[in-house]
C-alpha cells in the first residue's frame, strides 16, 4: 500500500493502475497542505502512510522539524543550514511570549525547559533526550542545544559575573570538539558517531544562569583503536594528527608523510571533522597547555607505531612468538614514544605471569600468536580508555561548579543510536540494550502513564495498542535468567568455552521468550533478539571475553614503569590503589564486567531521568547515504514505527493532552457563569466561596461538580454536556471530559474557554470603563455648571459696571448736549439780520435783556467763533478737497480774538458787507454740492415773512452786499 501511495510500483491489470493514479493524484493535491501542518496530531487519518507523507511533504520544503504530540521529530537535512540556528533566531525563540506559538524547532524545546526551570512556583530539573539511529543527527542537535543554553542562560548583569558566565559558555562548548575528536569515529552509516553516551548537565543558580556543567560519559567503544569494521575508520583524532600535524611534530611524533599503519584504514578519506587546529584551540580553552598537548599526541602516535607491531607464530610452545621483520622498529619507537623499556615491553607482550597455589607462586609462561596480539590490542585499548576518562576529567574540572552555587540543571542525553550492522557484538548489545531502556523510559513515562491516568481518573478511554518493550529487556537483564546473567556466569567461572557452547545454553535457557530466534543458515554461532526497532543478530565469538575485558596485571605495571609524566598521571604507583582487572588471588569477589558496569550506570542515569521532567527529541535520518533532498519512504517507515512514533501520535490525537484540577479550573473560568445567569445560581449550584468554606476532599467534591457543570454548559460549540465520573445519564463529550480530579479537554476546548473567558472579561472591563465615564461625565457636567454659574454673575457684574459708566457718560452727554442746543438756539435768535430783529417780539426777560455770567460768556465766545467752521464744512464735504478745502478752514479761522460782547449786530442799512455776526468772507466762495439721492432734499419750502433766512443767505458776495 506503501509503494502505491509513493507511486514506487503498480498493478498489472488496470483497475489497480487507475486506483493508484488516483491515490497519487489525491496525494499530490493534498501535497501544499501537508507540508503547513507543523503537528503530528492534525494528519487525517493517523496512519504510518499520512504521517510518513507529511514528513515527506516538509522535508522536501525545507521544514526540517514537526512536532508529534509530546516529542519533536528531528529530520537530518544532509546539507548546512546557517540561518535554522542563528544566534537572532534563538533570540527570537527565546523572546517570544509564546515559542509554541512559533516554527517547531530545537529551540522550542530549549527554551520551554529553560521556562520551565525558571518557574518561580515550582522549578522542576528538565532533561532532553536525544534518540535516534546513528547518522540521524543526535550529535548536531545536542551541540545546537548547548549553544542555545549558553546564549540565553549568560545574561548576567555585573561585569565579573558577565566574565564568567562567558568562560564557562566557552568552555562548555569547547568540550565538544574535544569530545568528539576522541569519542566518535566515521562509520558505516554515520561520518561523524558517537561511539560513546554522554549526560551533560548545565547548572543553574538561583539567578537562572549558567554556573557550570558536568559531564558523565557511558560506554565507550575502546576496541575500536585496535579493531575497525570494514570500511570504518578508527577515532578522528588519529587522523587529525596525521594528517594536521606540522613538520616539526611529525619528526618528534615519528609520523612520516605517506606512513601507513594498521590501525588507521581508510585514510585517504577527507571528513570535516579530520581539523587538527578546532581541537587544538578547545583544548587549550579547556586549560591544557601547548606541552601536555604534545604529550597527548606523542602518546597516540606510540599507539599507532604499537599496532605496526606484529608477532610471528612459534612452534615450540616453549618459546616465545619472535617479532616479524618488519615490527622491530615498531617496537622500538612506540617503546620511546611511550617511554617505556624496549626490553620489558616485549616481554610482557609475549610471556604471561601465572600466581598458582596457596603460596602464590609465580609461573611464566609463553604467549601464543593469538594471545599476543590480544595482550598488545589490550595495551592499547587500556591507554586510550585511561586517557579519555582524564580528558573528560579535565573538561569536568574546567567548568566544575561548587554544589551550593547552584540549584537546578537542565541535562542533554545524547547516546547512541540503535545499530545492526552484519558482524554484531558486545557493544551492539550494550548499545541497542540502552535503547531499549530508553524506549521504554518513554512508553512508561507518556504512553503508558498517559493511559492509566485515563483509566484512574475514570475516563472511558479506548485504549491504544502500543509496543511494549518489557519482553526484550527481560531477555536481556531480567532475572534470574537472562543474557547478561549467562555471560557474567560464564565470565564467573573463568571456564574455557567456545561460541558453540555459550550459543546452545542461550537458546536452551531462554527459549520460553518470544525475543528470542535463531537463524539456521548462519554457519557462525549466533543467536538473535527481536529489539522494538528490529531482529539484530550478535556473535557469541569473543563476547565472554569483551565481557571479562581483563587486564594481565604485569601490563599495568609496566605502565607505572614510563617515565612519561602523563602516564604517570594515568597510571600511578600507589600501593593502596588495586586496579579493579587486578583482583588478589585470596579474594573471592567477582570482579565487575562490562555488562555489569554499563547496567549500574544505565540504572543511575535512569534514576536522574525519573527525577526530572524529560523532554524527547526523535531524529529521523531520511536516507543511508546521508544525501540532501533524497527522502526514502522505506527507510523511515523502519525509524517511526521503531521509535514508537506512531502510537504517541494516535494517543495525543484521541486523548485530552490538557489537564487542570477542578479547584484550578473552577478559580480560573467560575467568570463564565455570568454568560447565563440563569442558571449561575440554582439551587445545586453554590458559589465559589461557599465552596472553600469547608474544604474538605467530600465536601470539595460535592461543591465543585456542580460548578463544573455550570462552566460547561455555558460551551454551546461542545458536542454534548461534559461527563463526570460516575455519570451513565450524560454522554461523554469528545472534547472535555471530568475525571475524578482533574478535567481532561483537548486543545480546541481550552482555546474556547479562553476564548469565552476573554469575552466576560471584555464585558467587566467594559462595565467598569462605563461606570468611570459616567462618573467622569457627570463630575464634568458638575464643573461646567459651577463654571457657567461663577461666569454669569461675573459678567453680570462686568456689565452693570459698564451700564452704570455708559449711564453716566450719556448723562453728562446729555446734559452738554442739551446746554449747546439752549445756546444755539439763542445765539441763532441773535444771529438775526437787522430787518428781521427789528419785527421780532421783544419778550421780557429774555437772555438777552440781561448779561450773562462769565462762564457762560466764554463758552458762547467758543461757540460764536468755531460754528462757522462747521457749517463751511458741512456745507463743503464733497465739492471742496485738498487745498483748497484747507483755504476754506482757514478763512473761516480768521475770526477777531475778542470777547462775545465786543460783537453787535448791525443790520444791512447800517453797514456795507455780511449782514451777520459771522465773519466777513475774503472773495468769492463757491460750492458744488451733488444732488442728493433723497427724495425732496433739494425743494425748499416757500419762506414766510417772519422767518429766518440769515443761515441760508451768508454766502454772498461782498459786492452785491454793497448794493443793497
Amino acid at each position: 500500500m506503501l509503494q502505491q501511495v509513493n507511486g514506487h510500483s503498480s498493478g498489472p491489470d488496470a483497475h489497480s493502475g487507475k486506483a493508484l493514479r488516483e491515490d497519487l493524484q489525491e496525494f499530490l493535491g493534498q501535497e501544499a497542505p501537508l507540508h503547513l501542518l507543523d503537528d503530528l496530531t492534525k494528519v487525517n487519518p493517523v496512519t504510518l502512510e499520512t504521517v510518513l507523507r507529511c514528513l515527506q511533504a516538509r522535508y522536501m520544503a525545507d521544514t526540517f522539524y514537526t512536532n508529534a504530540g509530546c516529542t519533536l521529530v528531528a529530520l537530518n537535512p544532509f546539507k548546512p543550514v546557517p540561518q535554522l540556528y542563528s544566534p537572532d533566531l534563538m533570540k527570537e525563540y527565546h523572546a517570544a511570549p509564546q515559542p509554541q506559538k512559533l516554527k517547531p524547532h530545537i529551540f522550542t524545546v530549549g527554551e520551554q525547559t529553560y521556562r520551565n526551570v525558571k518557574s518561580l512556583i515550582e522549578p522542576v530539573n528538565q532533561s532532553i533526550v536525544v534518540s535516534g539511529e546513528s547518522g540521524a543527527g543526535k550529535t548536531w542537535t545536542s551541540r545546537c542545544l548547548m549553544k542555545f543554553y549558553a546564549v540565553v542562560a549568560a545574561s548576567p548583569t555585573s561585569w565579573e559575573s558577565h566574565k564568567i558566565a562567558e568562560r564557562i559558555e566557552q568552555r562548555i562548548l569547547n568540550s565538544n570538539p574535544v569530545m568528539e575528536a576522541f569519542g566518535n569515529a566515521c562509520t558505516l552509516r554515520n561520518n561523524n558517531s558517537s561511539r560513546f553516551g554522554k549526560f551533560i548537565q548545565l547548572q543553574m543558580n538561583r539567578a537562572h544562569q549558567m554556573t557550570g556543567a558536568a559531564v558523565q560519559t557511558y560506554l565507550l567503544e575502546k576496541t575500536r583503536v585496535a579493531c575497525q569494521a570494514s570500511n570504518e575508520r578508527n577515532f578522528h583524532i588519529f587522523y587529525q594528527i596525521c594528517k594536521g600535524a606540522s613538520a616539526d611534530e611529525r619528526l618528534r611524533w615519528h609520523l612520516p608523510e605517506g606512513a601507513a599503519f594498521s590501525w588507521l584504514p581508510n585514510p585517504e578519506r577527507t571528513l570535516e571533522e579530520d581539523c587538527f587546529e578546532v581541537t587544538r584551540e578547545a583544548m587549550l580553552h579547556l586549560g591544557i597547555d601547548t606541552l601536555t598537548q604534545n604529550n597527548i599526541f606523542k602518546i597516540l602516535a606510540g599507539l599507532l607505531h604499537l599496532g605496526n607491531v606484529r608477532f610471528a607464530d612459534c612452534e615450540d610452545e616453549a618459546q616465545p612468538c619472535q617479532l616479524m621483520d618488519d615490527a622491530k622498529g615498531s617496537v622500538r619507537t612506540s617503546a620511546s614514544l611511550l617511554w617505556l623499556p624496549e626490553d620489558p615491553l616485549l616481554e610482557t607482550l609475549r610471556i604471561r605471569t601465572i600466581r598458582a597455589g596457596r603460596q602464590q607462586q609465580v609461573f611464566r609462561k609463553p604467549c601464543s600468536l593469538a594471545e599476543c596480539d590480544t595482550r598488545r590490542d589490550c595495551l592499547a585499548k587500556l591507554i586510550y580508555a585511561r586517557l579519555f576518562d582524564w580528558l573528560v576529567s579535565v573538561i569536568n574540572s574546567s567548568i566544575y561548579a561548587a554544589p551550593d552555587s547552584w540549584t537546578t540543571f537542565i541535562g542533554l542525553l545524547d547516546v547512541y543510536g540503535f545499530e545492526s550492522f552484519p558482524d554484531n557484538s558486545l557493544e551492539q548489545l550494550c548499545i541497542n540494550y540502552a535503547n531499549e531502556k530508553l524506549q521504554q523510559h518513554f512508553v512508561a513515562h507518556y504512553l503508558r502513564a498517559q493511559q492509566e491516568e485515563y483509566a484512574l481518573e475514570g475516563l472511558e478511554w479506548s485504549f491504544v495498542n502500543y509496543q511494549d518493550n518489557q519482553t526484550c529487556l527481560d531477555l536481556i537483564e531480567g532475572t534470574p535468567i537472562s543474557i547478561c546473567s549467562l555471560l557474567n556466569e560464564e565470565c564467573r567461572l573463568n571456564r574455557p568455552s567456545s561460541a558453540a557452547q555459550l550459543q546452545t545454553r542461550i537458546e536452551s535457557a531462554l527459549a520460553g521468550s518470544p525475543c528470542l530466534g535463531h537463524d539456521k543458515l548462519s554457519r557462525e554461532p549466533s543467536f538473535i533478539v527481536v529489539h522494538y526497532a528490529g531482529p539484530v543478530r550478535y556473535h557469541t565469538a569473543g563476547l565472554v571475553e569483551k565481557n571479562k575485558d581483563p587486564v594481565p596485571p604485569e601490563l599495568t605495571r609496566l605502565l607505572q614503569q614510563s617515565e612519561d609524566p602523563l602516564l604517570k598521571v594515568l597510571f600511578p604507583t600507589d600501593p593502596e590503589e588495586k586496579s579493579q582487572e587486578e583482583p588478589s588471588g585470596k579474594s573471592r569477589t567477582p570482579v565487575l564486567t562490562v555488562v555489569s558496569r554499563f547496567k549500574a550506570s544505565l540504572e543511575q542515569l535512569l534514576q536522574v531521568l525519573h527525577s526530572t521532567t524529560p523532554h524527547y527529541i526523535r531524529c529521523i535520518k531520511p536516507n543511508s547515504k546521508g544525501q540532501a533532498q533524497t527522502f526514502l519512504p522505506e527507510e523511515v517507515l523502519s525509524q517511526l514505527e521503531a521509535c514508537g512514533l506512531v502510537e504517541t501520535i494516535h494517543i495525543s490525537a484521541a486523548g485530552f493532552p490538557i489537564r487542570v484540577s477542578h479547584q484550578n479550573f473552577v478559580e480560573r473560568y467560575a467568570l463564565l457563569r455570568r454568560l447565563h445567569p440563569r442558571t449561575a445560581r440554582g439551587p445545586q449550584s453554590p458559589s465559589l466561596n461557599e465552596g472553600c468554606s469547608e474544604w474538605s476532599p467530600q465536601a470539595a467534591e460535592a461543591t465543585l461538580q456542580p460548578l463544573l457543570q455550570d462552566i460547561l454548559r455555558t460551551l454551546p460549540a461542545l458536542p454534548g454536556a461534559a461527563a463526570t465520573s460516575g455519570d451513565p445519564v450524560e454522554a461523554t463529550p469528545a472534547t472535555v471530559h471530568c475525571g475524578r480530579t482533574k478535567v481532561f479537554m483537548t486543545d480546541s476546548t481550552l482555546e474556547l474557554l479562553e476564548r469565552r473567558r476573554a469575552q466576560v472579561l471584555e464585558q467587566c472591563a467594559r462595565c467598569i470603563q462605563a461606570g468611570w465615564r459616567r462618573h467622569r461625565h457627570r463630575r464634568q457636567e458638575r464643573q461646567r455648571q459651577a463654571a457657567v454659574l461663577i461666569q454669569a454673575a461675573i459678567r453680570s457684574w462686568l456689565t452693570r459696571k459698564q451700564v452704570q459708566r455708559l449711564h453716566a457718560a450719556a448723562t453728562v452727554i446729555k446734559r452738554a448736549w442739551r446746554k449747546w442746543r439752549i445756546r444755539m438756539a439763542f445765539l441763532a435768535s441773535k444771529e438775526l439780520d437787522g430787518v428781521e430783529e427789528k419785527h421780532l417780539f421783544q419778550v421780557p426777560g429774555s437772555p438777552s435783556s440781561f448779561p450773562l455770567p462769565q462762564a457762560q460768556s466764554w463758552l458762547l465766545g467758543a461757540i460764536i467763533r468755531l460754528w462757522p467752521l462747521g457749517l463751511v464744512l458741512a456745507n463743503a464735504a464733497v465739492g471742496v478737497h485738498g487745498f483748497q478745502r484747507k483755504l476754506v478752514v482757514w478763512a473761516c479761522l480768521q475770526l477777531p480774538n475778542s470777547s462775545p460782547r465786543s460783537y453787535t449786530v448791525q443790520t444791512a442799512q447800517e453797514q456795507d458787507g455780511v449782514t451777520s455776526i459771522r465773519a466777513l468772507p475774503q472773495g468769492s466762495i463757491k460750492f458744488h454740492c451733488r444732488k442728493s439721492p433723497l427724495r425732496y432734499a433739494d425743494i425748499c419750502p416757500e419762506p414766510s415773512s417772519d422767518s429766518v433766512t440769515g443761515f441760508n443767505q451768508i454766502l454772498l458776495e461782498r459786492h452785491r452786499l454793497g448794493h443793497v
